[in-house]
Order: structure tokens, then C-alpha cells, then sequence
């Protein structure tokens, strides 16, 4: 039973990640380009950018009700950075709902929502990636003491944090720029978001690499963890060699393998990092670690979760489905 709801709670944060790390991404993606091109982005966002939170939520719901130890830990000690991605969220769609939707007829405040929207789909992907940081840094303190320095901005405020919120940014523009390849409608165009592609696979590797160096810098030997587990270790190295394979595809582009080929390797690294922390979802400074095993909420609480999750899933997949078949069929290159 808690294996299911865990499986279930990593494929909510993978879809995520590619789901909804693509739309975050697209913003970004949107500074690198013309006007021209940001049609581009917002016909591609529009019928889908909403629906992709679902799976945020759903990862939401399982935190609070599946593993409540963890998730008040988070609400408390990283509230900051939490409320920062929050806003963010908030900010965001809101500013792409009236720049895409904006009734005035002169426009005039339509380059506003484009700077608000761009900021914020920097600055989300960002406190995330420094939230999922300081979950992994083990600078966290559950015993509610201290000054309110080493307990609110202590556990996030270093430059491991920050460089895996950075690299966070980078893999959702990513993913972004693989995934609008598909939806522009010109070669010119198309060739604009290859480059940047190549752009970002180079630099959202290059930043991982940081990750791992930053953490070794301040004495937390991510380098030993990812070594230790077979698993890990593979998914990492596999994620790694694929690099080639989608240079060739950028080089000879059929959307379906491009897509399908990103999606592999962005699945291989989050398979990795779970595998390499398993099983602790949150890193104590006194060692004393939340994992799946010892913050999961009585198992008929788990029982309740599962059938709800299991009920939920039922409709949910059928419907996005639906909403992928109907709004995003795919066009551009074949």
C-alpha cells in the first residue's frame, strides 16, 4: 500500500516536471526570443497550462495526507521559499491569462503582463528547485529552537540551494524549448528553438554538474551517494549517454522521437536523484532524517489515500487524454 502511494507520488512529480516544467519554461524561453515567436508560446501554453497543475496538487494532497510530518516540516521551516514559488505560481498565471486574453484594444498593457510573466517563470522554477535543495541539504531543524535566522533562512540560504533552483530553471527551459519545436510553423522559427535546445541541454548538465560540485564544497558528499546506489548510478549514466542520440535528433528532427527522447532522459535523472536519497524525503541537521518509512501518516489513513488516489486517476488520465488529443495534436515537423 505505501509502496503504490509512493510510486504514485514520483509519477505526479515527474508529470509535473514535464508537464508543467514545460509551460514554467516556455516563459523563460520567451526572453530568448522575438514577439514574434511568443505567439508561438502562448497558442502552445493556452489550452493546457492550467490542467498541468493538477499534478502538483494531487502531489500536494498525498504530501499532507500520506506523509504529514514532512509536510508540516516544510510548511514551517521552509515557508519562505515556499510562499516566494507560490506567489510566483499565482503571479504568472495571472499575468498570461490577461496578456492572452487582454480586451483593451491598444495593447498598451500587454507588455507588463509580458514582464511579469517572464520574471515569474524564471523565479518559480527557481525557490522550487531551492525548496527540493534544502529538503536535500540536511540544514533543516525540526525541533522549532533557535533564532529565526537558523530557522527560516538558514536551511535555504547557500549556494547549493540557489544552484539547484538555478538548475531547476534550466532543465524546464529544457524541456520547453524540445517541446516547441513541434508547435512552431516555419523552419526558421523551428531552427530557433533547436538552438536553444542545445543551448540548454549543455547548460542545465553543466549546472548539475555544480550541484554536486557546490555540495562537496560544503561537506555534503553527493558524489558518494550517487556512487553508492546502482541504480542511481545507472540512471544518471544512461541520462548522460543520451546526449548524443538527441543532438543527432536535433540535427534530424521527428518530433515524436525528440519528445519521447527528452522525456526518457529528464525521467532517468529524477529516478536517479530519488534513488540516490531513498528512502529520506527530508534532511534533519541533527540526523534525525523524515523518510517514506518512519513520517508516513496510520496505515488506514494510507488506506483511504490509495482508494481516493486510485478513484481520482480513473478520471483523470482519461480526461487529460482527451484535452492532449484535442488540443495538441501535433503539427510543424514530422
Amino acid at each position: 500500500m505505501l509502496t503504490i502511494i509512493i510510486i504514485i507520488l514520483v509519477i505526479c512529480f515527474l508529470l509535473y516536471t514535464l508537464l508543467g516544467g514545460a509551460d514554467f519554461g516556455a516563459g523563460i524561453i520567451e526572453t530568448f526570443t522575438g514577439s514574434k515567436e511568443s505567439k508561438t508560446v502562448s497558442k502552445a501554453m493556452a489550452p493546457v497550462w492550467e490542467a498541468n497543475h493538477v499534478w502538483l496538487i494531487l502531489a500536494v494532497v498525498i504530501m499532507f495526507t500520506g506523509f504529514p510530518k514532512v509536510y508540516a516540516a516544510i510548511s514551517l521551516s521552509l515557508h519562505i521559499p515556499l510562499m516566494v514559488a507560490l506567489m510566483g505560481i499565482v503571479l504568472r498565471g495571472s499575468a498570461f491569462i490577461f496578456r492572452f486574453y487582454n480586451v483593451s484594444d491598444d495593447g498598451s498593457m500587454d507588455r507588463y503582463f509580458t514582464v511579469f510573466f517572464k520574471l515569474s517563470s524564471l523565479i518559480t522554477p527557481v525557490f522550487l528547485g531551492i525548496i527540493f535543495g534544502a529538503m536535500t541539504f540536511g540544514r533543516v531543524s525540526l525541533n522549532n529552537s533557535g533564532s529565526f535566522y537558523e530557522q527560516f533562512i538558514f536551511p535555504w540560504c547557500n549556494i547549493f540551494c540557489f544552484t539547484f533552483g538555478l538548475f531547476l530553471a534550466s532543465l524546464f527551459a529544457y524541456i520547453a524549448a524540445v517541446f516547441l519545436i513541434g508547435e512552431t510553423e516555419n523552419k526558421s522559427e523551428q531552427k530557433k528553438y533547436i538552438r536553444l535546445s542545445l543551448t540548454f541541454l549543455l547548460l542545465t548538465f553543466t549546472l548539475a554538474l555544480f550541484v554536486f560540485v557546490t555540495a562537496e564544497l560544503q561537506n555534503q558528499h553527493l558524489f558518494n551517494k550517487l556512487f553508492t546506489h546502482s541504480l542511481s548510478t545507472g540512471a544518471f549514466g544512461i541520462a548522460f549517454l543520451l546526449i548524443p542520440a538527441i543532438i543527432y535528433l536535433f540535427r534530424h528532427p521527428t518530433i515524436f522521437y525528440l519528445r519521447a527522447a527528452i522525456s526518457l532522459q529528464v525521467t532517468l535523472v529524477l529516478l536517479g536523484w530519488f534513488a540516490m536519497n531513498f528512502p529520506v524525503m527530508l534532511y534533519e541537521k541533527n540526523g534525525n532524517h523524515l523518510s517514506f518509512l518512519n513520517a508516513h501518516a496510520p496505515d488506514a489513513t494510507l488506506y483511504q489515500l490509495l482508494i481516493a488516489l486510485l478513484v481520482g486517476l480513473v478520471l483523470i488520465i482519461p480526461s487529460f487524454y482527451f484535452l492532449f488529443k484535442v488540443f495538441k495534436k501535433t503539427k510543424g515537423l514530422q
